[in-house]
């Protein structure tokens, strides 16, 4: 069978399949690993702002992870700001942070890290600082205004951190700097203690669950349905942030193309 970063690095379009070399192999068996040793409250950001709303690619795989970590005893915690936080609130346990500028948000992030004791901290498609100070999307606009520096819990924690992403422009990037230098992007250069790159970083958190249930035997996948979160987060706004339309993909990709990548990890799970 083949690796799960191997799978979840399948369909490569924007080139990030071309830096897996950067990273030491098995990096989703550590994230697994990483998670199943530190239990206790999990704080997870995404939404990655696209125009007035925000992508769809992030927050179908946190949800999933958050209903994974939920169903096997952490307690996950969404730390976002507008408009993703107000979507995601109604049905989860939500912190919203404000949209500041780099320094007012220190206090913000100190206030909610004394408050949580989180055991890790997670970020799942998250834009990330730039060298020069600011956020940047996959076209390379300044989308400064429109961002949450989340950054600053990966800065300001104690505990471990891990990052999903896809273009390089994502918190968590910073790991692999010199090896982003040929993608058409303005990297980040905020770090993390374990990166997991993907297509789409949906898939990346797939390829962590799945290492999750193989190494507790269980068949995690059960516990969330990909196109129902979709369908949830496209009626409340959500747009595909490569094609800006509000449809059931993510990053160009049809959903099924997702599913079967989840197909794909799960015929590997021995059970």
């Amino acid at each position: 069978m083949p690796e799960i970063e191997d799978i979840i690095l399948a369909h490569s379009q924007r080139g990030i399949d071309t830096v897996k070399q950067a990273l030491p192999a098995g990096y989703c068996h550590r994230a697994a690993e990483m998670i199943l040793a530190n239990k206790g409250t999990v704080l997870i950001g995404t939404g990655f702002p696209v125009g007035g709303s925000f992508e769809t690619d992030g927050p179908i795989g946190a949800i999933g992870l958050y209903r994974v970590l939920e169903g096997i005893g952490y307690r996950p915690l969404f730390v976002c700001a507008p408009p993703i936080s107000r979507i995601l609130q109604s049905v989860y346990a939500t912190r919203e942070i404000p949209i500041l500028d780099w320094q007012e948000t220190v206090d913000v992030a100190e206030t909610v890290l004394a408050e949580t004791k989180p055991a890790l901290v997670v970020s799942v498609e998250r834009p990330g600082v730039a060298a020069d100070g600011r956020y940047y999307n996959m076209h390379r606009q300044d989308i400064s205004d429109r961002v949450a520096k989340f950054d600053h819990f990966f800065r300001l924690s104690t505990c471990p951190t891990i990052a999903f992403g896809d273009g390089g422009n994502e918190i968590g990037m910073g790991n692999i700097l010199p090896a982003l230098t040929h993608l058409p992007v303005i990297p980040s250069v905020t770090v993390c203690d374990e990166l997991v790159i993907a297509t789409v970083s949906n898939w990346g958190v797939y390829g962590v669950i799945a290492a999750m249930g193989r190494r507790l035997h269980k068949n995690l996948f059960d516990r969330f349905d990909p196109e129902s979160i979709l369908a949830y987060l496209v009626s409340n706004g959500s747009v595909d942030g490569l094609t800006n339309r509000a449809e059931l993909s993510e990053d160009g990709f049809p959903i099924t193309v997702g599913l079967e990548i989840i197909d794909r990890l799960r015929n590997g799970f021995d059970g």
